[in-house]
């Protein structure tokens, strides 16, 4: 059976997503900023799931280069995960040349150890995907979330299905970015990947009020995690 790991970054959204059927939470704040480290409330309520959750390490937008001081807030993230008693933690860091910063991965790796780790879609901005996926192998990462270089993993599926094969089980490849039920079995199908990543939102409930839109307190067209999507992803996946 297909893992399906749905992001979420709102106590609703992780509840919508659990309902419709996710196997496995990434949780973030900010989703609209491809998202950040999810709050210490965030994560509590997280730990009372029945499916695993991993936490997203990403201490504010932006690059994926990373100095001294947010490497330290990464780590004391990393940290607060295992504190919540959550099951794993997602990161990634970027040399300025777009490859993946051994030295800070290997440090936020011993940071996390005995939690699982996911390598998230820095590595999309790499030079070389195969290279790359060679070194996430080597630090101990259990699985790369990618769309293969390109925007939507629909549009990845060549570099994608050379990562399933070039892995040969010693890492999992989890194709994510613009999935959706409509397209989910044939970049599975495509990839030979076992695992998918997806967000499955939705307008979020209820109309915008006015005077939260003027002051800035709310976005217009905010979307939040929909039940009713994740389960429709969920079954096209099991039909």
């Amino acid at each position: 059976m297909v893992t399906l790991e749905i992001c979420v970054d709102t106590p609703a959204g992780l509840a919508a997503a659990v309902a419709g059927g996710a196997d496995r939470i990434e949780l973030c704040a900010a989703l609209s900023l491809g998202g950040l480290t999810p709050s210490a409330g965030l994560m509590h309520l997280a730990a009372r799931v029945p499916i695993p959750v991993y936490a997203m390490i990403r201490p504010r937008a932006g690059s994926f280069v990373y100095d001294t001081q947010d490497v330290e807030a990464m780590r004391a993230e990393i940290r607060a995960v295992r504190a919540a008693g959550l099951a794993g933690v997602v990161f990634g860091a970027s040399r300025a040349d777009g490859t993946l910063d051994e030295a800070v991965l290997a440090t936020l790796v011993a940071e996390a150890q005995g939690l699982g780790t996911t390598l998230h879609r820095a590595v999309d901005l790499v030079p070389d995907p195969l290279a790359a996926m060679e070194t996430a192998i080597a630090l101990g990462f259990e699985r790369i979330l990618t769309s293969g270089g390109a925007l939507r993993a629909e549009e990845g599926t060549a570099t994608l299905r050379a990562l399933v094969s070039a892995s040969n089980g010693r890492i999992a490849i989890m194709p994510g970015s613009g999935v959706r039920a409509a397209n989910a079995s044939a970049i599975l199908a495509q990839t030979g990947a076992s695992e998918i990543h997806a967000s499955c939102r939705g307008l979020a409930s209820g109309a915008p009020d006015p005077r939260l839109l003027r002051f800035g307190f709310e976005a217009e067209g905010a979307q939040d995690t929909d039940r009713a999507v994740v389960a429709a992803l969920r079954a096209a996946l099991a039909g």
